[in-house]
């Protein structure tokens, strides 16, 4: 059901601490779940499902993949990097559009 402090119903935050799951996986999940202006609806297996298939699936395949390429093409050792003055320009706007992004996440509103 809903969550709701005054009735005990839901997982606060010492339960959550209780459970054993790192805090980590606890701030992805409630940051992907994260509805912009409305309830949501908390669920154990879903969160069990978020973890295994958002994670540590799609995020562990990049990490794999990542280290793979490395060893295949760089002997395993990622090389220097040397910036041009485009990459130096693109870096200039990712920082832009981060800080905008945690500024956005301060408020809590969402970033499309």
């Amino acid at each position: 059901g809903k969550f709701s402090k005054s009735r005990g119903v839901g997982v606060f935050g010492d339960m959550a601490k209780d459970t054993g799951i790192p805090a980590d996986i606890w701030r992805f999940y409630l940051l992907y779940l994260r509805p912009e202006g409305q309830d949501s609806a908390f669920s154990w297996s879903d969160l069990m499902l978020k973890n295994n298939s958002e994670l540590l699936n799609n995020l562990g395949n990049f990490i794999n993949r990542a280290g793979m390429f490395v060893c295949k093409f760089f002997g395993g050792t990622v090389p220097n990097m040397v910036l041009t003055p485009d990459d130096k320009r693109l870096l200039a706007r990712v920082t832009l559009e981060l800080h905008q992004y945690h500024q956005l996440l301060e408020k809590v509103r969402w970033v499309a």
